[in-house]
Order: structure tokens, then C-alpha cells, then sequence
């Protein structure tokens, strides 16, 4: 559905993305994540048609989004970040509106506008005026505008952005719903939305894609690394050093609790499990231990470890 090939966006002083290729296969829901500034919004505006790229190649089912646009832009339905809406329209008026614009007309104009508003929720106030709408309903009809003209590809960035949770489940279902006839590919940075929903992700940082596989899969990578957390009374200095200096051990993190009692984080490399030796290194330098637990590693981990700075 999507093939992208060197894709490369630069500025006067900025290169927004560097060199990227990814596949998005049809029927697919795909997170596309990245930090901010990490070229997603960049890269999504060229993938639509609304940035050339600097060099590079895009291809919507089958059709080069440079020379043939036009083709290619009827098998996308794109929702932006911030959804630009006439605010002095009703619901009901401004799908029409957009339906035309898209080549609809007549009955199956009138047909398509009526299954986007059931679709999305939008039959109680398909009468209202579109400025008197809440967060959650705009982000509907943004969501009912790119899909009004039936398109084989969803392009959503941000569709949760400034919602509350109960409307997060809505937007959530709906896309789950939607996913059996398109295909997806979604921006967000609610990581655990992603989680469940997304049959692969893909993250980028620097404008330049980090990892591209599965949740399930990533999170495996990740977790013989993991980390674990730990609770004992000793001098946070002392107990700090020596975890540091065990073999196998990324990264410490100590903090005081309460009196003596210090809580550390331990992050260990991939294929080593350190419990015992910390509980042994505990029991030599007399210090109680209070907590010994290992976190499994989740979406979020992998996406602070391929993107992380420090």
C-alpha cells in the first residue's frame, strides 16, 4: 500500500529526513512514532502531497505520489494534527462541502456523508454548528472528512491529540473498527494506545528510522535487557557505586525513600539476568534488602532506548 524509497526532506540549514525507506503492507495498522522534531508530521505532509521531498520516491498503491498526484491522493484519507474545520458550517453542511470537493456528488455523495456520520458518532449533532463542538466531536469529523470518500489508506496524526480518556476509547475503537476494510497509518505518542492496536510500528528520531518490526517483537529484543528495581538500606552513594561497577549494568538510578531506605533502578544488558548478584552483593555488604523485582519491558522502554540522547 505504502512503498517509500530514500525518502529525503531538507531545509536551508535542516534536513528533516534523511534517506528513509519503509513498507506498509494493505490492511496493516502501523504506528509511525517518533520523539518531537523527529521528522513524523515532515514525512506524513510528503507522503499526502502537501511537501515536495528534496529526493526520493513514495509510492500510495501503486501510484508515485509526485507524478501522479492526482491518483495517488484518491486512495488517501488524511487527518491532520490540528483538523482544520469551517467553524461557520454545520456538521452536516461541511461534509457535503468536503464530499464534493473529493468528486462525490449526487446520491452516492449524499449515501457516503450519511455512512460517515453513523460511522463516527456524529448523528446527534450533524445539525450543530461546528464551532460549538467539543474537542472529542472535532476530532470525529475530522476523522468522518478523511474517510468520506472511501479511501484504501488512513493517514492519522495525532487522532487522540487533547482528548480525554473516555473519548481516547472511542477514537481507539473506531480505528480498530475501520482497520477491517483500510489500512492504517497512525502518528501518535500515546505509546500504550499503540500497543493495542498497531500490528507493527516504525520509529524514527533525527529524521532517520530507528527500528520497524512489531510491538511483540520489539518488546522481546528488549526485555532480557529490561530493567530492574530495588529497594535497600545503605548509603546511597556507597550502594550506587557498587552497582554501577557489577558487570553487565547499563545504568544506575538511586533515590532516597524514606530514612536509610534507598530505591535504585538498574538497567542490565541484553542476555544477563543480575537478581542473584544483587541480592549476593546485598547479603556481603550487609545492606536489607527490602524489594528485588525485575520490569518487563514495554513499548515505552524500547521507544526512550532508541531515542534516548544520553
Amino acid at each position: 500500500m505504502i512503498e517509500v524509497s530514500h525518502l529525503t526532506k531538507r531545509y536551508a540549514r535542516h534536513t528533516a529526513v534523511k534517506d528513509i525507506s519503509f513498507e506498509v503492507k494493505a490492511g496493516e495498522i502501523v504506528g509511525f512514532l517518533g520523539p518531537n522534531g523527529a521528522g513524523k508530521t515532515t514525512t506524513l505532509r510528503m507522503l499526502t502531497g502537501y511537501l515536495p521531498p528534496t529526493s526520493g520516491t513514495a509510492r500510495i498503491s501503486g501510484h508515485d505520489i509526485f507524478r501522479e498526484s492526482l491518483a495517488a491522493r484518491r486512495k488517501i484519507g488524511y487527518m491532520p494534527e490540528n483538523v482544520p474545520l469551517y467553524d461557520d458550517m454545520r456538521v452536516k453542511e461541511y461534509l457535503k462541502f468536503r464530499a464534493q470537493l473529493k468528486g462525490l456528488s449526487g446520491s452516492h455523495g449524499r449515501t457516503r456523508v450519511g455512512d460517515v456520520i453513523e460511522t463516527c458518532g456524529l448523528k446527534s449533532v450533524r445539525r450543530k454548528m461546528i464551532k460549538t463542538l467539543s474537542k472529542g466531536f472535532r476530532q470525529r469529523l475530522g476523522l468522518a472528512d478523511a474517510l468520506v470518500h472511501d479511501p484504501e489508506l488512513l493517514i492519522l496524526d495525532e487522532p487522540t491529540n487533547g482528548l480525554d480518556p473516555n473519548q481516547i476509547r472511542h477514537i481507539r475503537g473506531l480505528i480498530r473498527r475501520l482497520a477491517d476494510s483500510h489500512t492504517v497509518l497512525i502518528s501518535t505518542h500515546i505509546l500504550h494506545e499503540v500497543e493495542m492496536i498497531c500490528n507493527r510500528v516504525i520509529i524514527i528520531d533525527g529524521g532517520v528510522i530507528k527500528a520497524t518490526d512489531t510491538p511483540q517483537n520489539l518488546t522481546d529484543q528488549m526485555r532480557a535487557a529490561g530493567r530492574i528495581e530495588l529497594e535497600l538500606k545503605a548509603d546511597l552513594n556507597t550502594a550506587q557505586k557498587a552497582l554501577s561497577n557489577m558487570d553487565g549494568v547499563k545504568k544506575v538510578v538511586g533515590q532516597t525513600m524514606e530514612e536509610d531506605w534507598q530505591q535504585f533502578t538498574v538497567w542490565i544488558d541484553s542476555g544477563t539476568d543480575a537478581r542473584e548478584r544483587l541480592s549476593a552483593l546485598a547479603a556481603r555488604e550487609n545492606w536489607p534488602l527490602r524489594s528485588l523485582l525485575r520490569q518487563t519491558a514495554s513499548l515505552e522502554d524500547v521507544f526512550v532506548e532508541l531515542t534516548r540522547k544520553d
